[in-house]
């Protein structure tokens, strides 16, 4: 059973500023905890007991914060990059990974077991999986269909569209490491692009439960709100 996740938290967090000008995006409260903290306390309660965070952008406050683990009985320590290697590149500096191991982001609120989630893809053999939320995205307009002449042939009133989005957590085995380069910026979209074009199978797995990614301050808002309801208890029982 592999123990160990990586998170990723060097992100300067600018779609979530200004609250981000004084903290890094990780440490932003969420009620009386910081976002990273809830989930370091998952991660514990779900029997990892390494983990590593990829630090950039203030690392010395989450540093500060977090020390060794000690606090939350389990193993923490540091991969800090000297220069912005976006969400996948930060994985090539850390020398130690095991064969499979959980990488996740460090500010996103959800229900998912990450120790299923993990077991369930080494038990399938599987290079790289991705946690996946289904979202309604709703334009706010009046959309028109419009021929060639500039005639009206429809109209919609605020339609919608259904997508299946990346929750940021992902199960990853060592050979999905081979894609990524050395010293420079790789994101999760080259990651992507490059698997496909080599054929190397990447694996969805829907998540039906909570999911909230605080990346601006509208989701910011809203997940506090939700974490002061009975989100508190299921988040951290």
């Amino acid at each position: 059973m592999s123990d160990r996740a990586v998170i990723l938290a060097g992100g300067q967090g600018t779609r979530l500023r200004p609250y981000t000008v004084v903290l890094p995006k990780p440490l932003m409260p969420v009620c009386e905890y910081p976002i990273l903290e809830v989930v370091v306390r998952q991660l514990a309660r779900h029997n990892f007991r390494h983990i590593t965070m990829a630090v950039n952008h203030q690392a010395e406050l989450i540093r500060a914060f977090f020390g060794d683990g000690d606090k939350w009985n389990l193993r923490i320590d540091y991969s800090l990059e000297s220069q912005p290697l976006s969400t996948m590149g930060p994985l090539r500096l850390i020398p130690d990974l095991p064969e499979h191991f959980l990488v996740m982001n460090g500010d996103v609120l959800t229900d998912l077991d990450f120790r299923e989630f993990l077991t369930g893809h080494i038990r399938a053999g599987r290079a790289f999986t991705i946690a996946a939320s289904r979202r309604v995205q709703v334009i706010d307009y009046g959309v028109l269909e419009v021929d060639g002449a500039g005639l009206l042939r429809g109209f919609h009133e605020k339609p919608s569209s259904t997508y299946l989005v990346s929750m940021g957590i992902y199960a990853v085995s060592r050979r999905a490491l081979d894609f990524i380069p050395e010293g420079r910026r790789y994101g999760f979209d080259d990651l992507m692009r490059d698997m496909l074009a080599a054929g190397e199978p990447v694996h969805v797995q829907e998540h039906p439960g909570y999911w909230r990614d605080i990346g601006r301050p509208d989701d910011y808002m809203q997940a506090i709100e939700e974490f002061e309801g009975p989100l508190k208890q299921v988040l951290l029982p």
